[in-house]
């Protein structure tokens, strides 16, 4: 789990804005955990942190969280789900951190009013951006389960596929990655830059990412109405054609 965390992912002060809210960062990698709670703490949040699942049980009945962030590795995590002898009063939402192959078997509940997951590994825009969500309880894709939608066009991260209508996209992993940050980013420009970064981690130029979203919006377009768009000079939304946000 040494490498779960993308660390070439853009500044995290420009990609959050919180506002002291408290966070429970809960992970059993201690440089994973580090990282974690240093880009939150840069970005507005307090925190504390959880190495299992007891732990986290124990901190969320001695204080209120607003926020548990937490790998589904954790030891102990199965007695947390089950509710072992603490029971807190309140639950706070919940991002999972899970690899995506196991997506599909994550049936944890945690109790929690609202969860949220990012695949491992992980990156920490997306870590960003799905706290700040899960934080004001809307989203731009609709989650339902274990998939994001928009329209007609549904990514399904327990099986790692994507479909339009009921046709199913053939996506390569990069293009994947693409359609997910789009949708989780609906209707709101993503630069070339924050495009790169989140697929590969590193910024590798206009023409690839030009060729990346061709590629996809082919594959996405085919056979519907546009829902892939370039504003020129600034980068790429998904949406319908009533323009970003």
């Amino acid at each position: 789990m040494g490498h779960s965390v993308n660390r070439s992912s853009p500044s995290p002060p420009v990609l959050a804005r919180g506002s002291g809210q408290r966070l429970l960062v809960a992970a059993g990698d201690l440089d994973v955990a580090e990282l974690l709670t240093s880009t939150l703490e840069l970005a507005g949040y307090r925190t504390g942190a959880a190495v299992t699942g007891t732990d986290v049980a124990r901190r969320l009945v001695e204080h209120r969280y607003d926020l548990a962030v937490v790998d589904v590795e954790l030891p102990g995590l199965d007695d947390l789900a089950r509710g072992g002898r603490l029971r807190p009063a309140y639950r706070p939402p919940v991002l999972l951190l899970a690899a995506c192959e196991s997506l599909a078997g994550l049936v944890a509940e945690l109790g929690a009013a609202e969860r949220d997951y990012v695949t491992k590994p992980v990156r920490i825009a997306e870590v960003l951006a799905r706290v700040e969500v899960l934080l004001r309880g809307v989203g731009g894709g609709a989650r339902r389960g274990g998939t994001l939608d928009h329209a007609d066009l549904v990514l399904d991260d327990g099986t790692c596929r994507a479909r339009r209508g009921g046709r199913t996209l053939d996506l390569t992993p990069a293009e994947y990655r693409l359609l997910r940050h789009l949708l989780v980013h609906a209707r709101k420009v993503l630069s070339k830059e924050q495009i790169g970064r989140h697929v590969w981690g590193e910024y590798r130029g206009d023409n690839a990412i030009e060729q990346l979203v061709s590629r996809l919006r082919r594959k996405v377009d085919r056979s519907g109405p546009a829902l892939i768009h370039t504003r020129r000079g600034f980068g790429y939304w998904l949406g319908e054609l009533s323009g970003p946000r």
